[in-house]
């Protein structure tokens, strides 16, 4: 049985493009659920969280395993706001393609752009469904041109649907030139049972014709991008490019879409049950199996367990859930296994087959596959899981020895840390406000509950206020930070109160400064003197980088140890963590140590208090700036409502970069700083009577003006 794990993501917040709706009619199709579920109605197998069966939204990535024609499909459903951008990032890093699901009325959003790089990132192998074509509005040339222009992607088109809105009853396969039509009525509502015929000349001649044109282009495209169909037409069929068999269209396709250099697009409506069976069929036939994409790692293992967790759930009855791609090897139940990232051993006491939230236990899984494993207690999100750590040795060796016959070896030994699978990229928080517990008696259980919540969550930060003494929540978002606070209450049964949401900013420098320190004290019978010479400059290079460098002078360098440079490091690095106008991480600054004279006995905590001190009176001398996340905003809205939401947005300090038309709406790009969004879906339902959509994502750091910067120092000191 062939494996073929891969991911579904939707591609917009709201409305959704329905990549749930599609999940659910996947399951049904393949026989492992009986009923259809809506996510109007909250029944859904993959959005069984409280917080999702009331919004209609996914919050949590879902696992399913099904099998479909004679595969094994592992499935990951996962969130398509803004907000939980982390569930498709680590869903990504271990699948080996992905489904992207467009609104056939809307096509490419802001969002989309967003996981569509995730995507490129990892290299996985996509196949388009553009869903809803029963919608109003829907067009699939439009979505197509979108991808094109918006992704920068290459669409090949393998299907045209036969009418639009709600004239869509179908569609033709331009491979095998068949048309697939769906009975209207006569019990048949569940999509099921579905007519399959040639094209002949009773069709209509418009229909004919679109096929002819489409089937045309689709293979001139192939012939484009891939060297081997181009001979096999010049070769065989040179004077009737139509009469390409479709066997060999089906595996031109499949080397296009594996080599990332075209991505399939499909049609079909899976509200309506119209187009899931043959989707699942392009699943099976053009995203790679897992031996057919390129892990190093699992090569260097051998027949060894080799695993990543990518990510942890709790359950009050089974405890923490750790889920696992298995990458090699075979993995057991009730074995111990080594987690390279901890140096540690744990025993893993049962081995589940996800499904959902009603996941089925198995003695064993093999590679490929994504298990769900119970016992491991210190397990996190980006760990590396092998058999023991002789088999990291080993592999280490294997690794060290290709490098060797490749002549990029390194001049130490064999480390283990050179066959750890790369973990899973974390965005910053944007957002972050306080949180109390109702009393002091229920403090320790918040701390449990939010030490448990970081384990599922890695893009919550949590951490202490030095002044104030409370606790503070870092997250995504609004949404994010509501979803947060209601799972305590009703997880946790722990009633808390948010404060006020705040805008996590960031400080630069405008000027260059020099400055020399000299930390004299004396600790005990010992006494501790350095003097440090640096100097601050903002980064001109180049405006997209937002990174704090550090570097030392050539003299510095050849003349400090290893030790003492580290101290040095950490000095500066500590500094950049609390600028010196709002306590805000430093970005965009260049430090150069110029001199840094120790006298013997001084320890390197006090070399780096005192290039951390150094550090603090330069910033402060070198001008002060507020950097602002400034968010890219779409706002599809009517016509009749444009002006108002124009004259909103201008109050919000945001600036129009675009106006296009989509059908009968309007589409709005804008910039708008983040902390002038708080409250914006509210606002925006009210100004259009709820007939506007908008999403956000972050776009960049920007300075803010000098006005607006005085007004937010003094809000934030008590003074506005």
């Amino acid at each position: 049985m062939t494996l073929n794990p891969f991911d579904l993501w939707s591609t917009q917040t709201s409305p959704n493009a329905g990549k749930t709706t599609t999940t659910e009619r996947m399951l049904y199709y393949s026989g492992y659920i009986r009923a259809l579920g809506d996510v109007d109605d909250g029944d859904t197998v993959t959005d069984y969280m409280a917080q999702e069966r009331e919004r209609g939204i996914t919050i949590q990535s879902a696992a399913v395993t099904f099998d479909w024609r004679e595969h094994r499909i592992n499935l990951i459903d996962t969130p398509g706001h803004v907000d939980f951008t982390l569930e498709v990032e680590r869903a990504l890093r271990v699948l080996d393609g992905a489904v992207a699901v467009f609104d056939a009325s809307a096509g490419v959003e802001a969002q989309t752009m967003t996981v569509w790089r995730q995507a490129d990132k990892h290299e996985v192998p996509c196949v388009c469904f553009l869903n809803k074509m029963d919608k109003p509005g829907a067009s699939m040339s439009s979505s197509v041109e979108s991808i094109k222009s918006k992704l920068k992607a290459n669409p090949i088109v393998l299907q045209i649907p036969i009418g639009s809105g709600r004239e869509f009853i179908g569609l033709v396969d331009l491979i095998t030139k068949q048309r697939m039509t769906w009975p209207a009525k006569g019990g048949m509502e569940d999509g099921r049972v579905f007519e399959t015929r040639g094209l002949d000349s009773t069709d209509e001649p418009e229909l004919l014709d679109a096929v002819s044109q489409a089937r045309g282009t689709l293979i001139e495209q192939l012939a484009d991008v891939d060297d081997d169909f181009a001979e096999l037409l010049l070769g065989e069929y040179l004077d009737h490019f139509d009469a390409v068999p479709a066997g060999k269209l089906q595996e031109a396709v499949r080397r296009v879409t594996l080599a990332r250099r075209a991505v399939p697009v499909l049609c079909g409506s899976s509200l309506k049950n119209k187009g899931v069976q043959l989707l699942l069929d392009a699943i099976t036939a053009y995203l790679p199996a897992p031996n057919e994409r390129n892990h190093d790692l699992g090569r260097w293992y051998n027949d060894d367990l080799c695993a990543l967790a990518f990510k942890v759930v709790h359950e009050k009855q089974r405890g923490p859930l750790v889920f696992l791609r298995v990458y090699s090897g075979t993995m057991k139940a009730q074995s111990a296994v080594h987690n390279i990232n901890r140096n540690g051993t744990e025993r893993m006491s049962r081995l589940l087959l996800p499904f959902a939230d009603q996941p089925v236990e198995i003695p064993s899984l093999s590679a490929g596959n994504i298990a769900l494993a119970v016992g491991l207690k210190q397990t996190v999100t980006g760990d590396t899981i092998v058999s023991s750590r002789a088999s990291a040795l080993a592999a280490a060796r294997r690794a060290e020895a290709q490098a060797d016959a490749r002549g990029t070896k390194k001049s130490s030994g064999p480390e283990v840390s050179s066959v750890v699978l790369a973990g899973v990229e974390v965005p910053e928080p944007v957002f972050f406000c306080s949180i109390e517990p109702p009393t002091m008696a229920k403090q320790a259980d918040l701390e449990h509950a939010l030490k448990c919540l970081q384990r599922e969550d890695p893009s919550l930060k949590v951490r202490m206020d030095q002044d104030s003494g409370q606790t503070v929540l870092c997250g995504m978002g609004e949404l994010h930070i509501e979803i947060l606070h209601d799972r305590i209450r009703r997880e946790y049964n722990i009633e808390t109160h948010l404060g006020p949401l705040q805008v996590a900013y960031r400080e630069t420098i405008l000027q260059s400064v020099s400055i020399t320190d000299t930390l004299d004290r004396t600790l005990g019978e010992k006494r501790h003197v350095v003097s440090v010479e640096l100097a601050v400059s903002p980064c001109t290079e180049s405006p997209a980088d937002t990174s704090c460098r550090t570097t030392f002078t050539e003299e510095v360098e050849a003349q400090l140890p290893a030790d003492i440079k580290e101290a040095v490091h950490n000095g500066v690095q500590s500094a950049y963590l609390q600028g010196p106008l709002l306590g805000f991480p430093m970005q965009g600054v260049r430090t150069e140590i110029r001199g840094v004279a120790i006298e013997p006995g001084t320890s390197l905590a006090m070399v780096s208090a005192s290039v951390s001190r150094c550090m603090l009176k330069a910033l402060k001398q070198a001008g002060g700036q507020i950097l602002e996340p400034v968010m890219s905003l779409e706002v599809t809205v009517g016509e009749e409502n444009l002006s108002p939401v124009l004259g909103d947005l201008a109050q919000r300090r945001g600036s129009i970069c675009d106006i296009q038309s989509r059908l009968d709406n309007k589409v709005l790009l804008a910039m708008i700083p983040l902390a002038e969004t708080m409250g914006y879906s509210t606002v925006l339902r009210t100004l259009t009577s709820g007939n506007a959509t908008f999403s956000l994502e972050l776009s960049s750091y920007e300075p803010m003006n000098p006005q607006d910067q005085n007004t937010l120092l003094n809000k934030m000191a008590g003074l506005a």
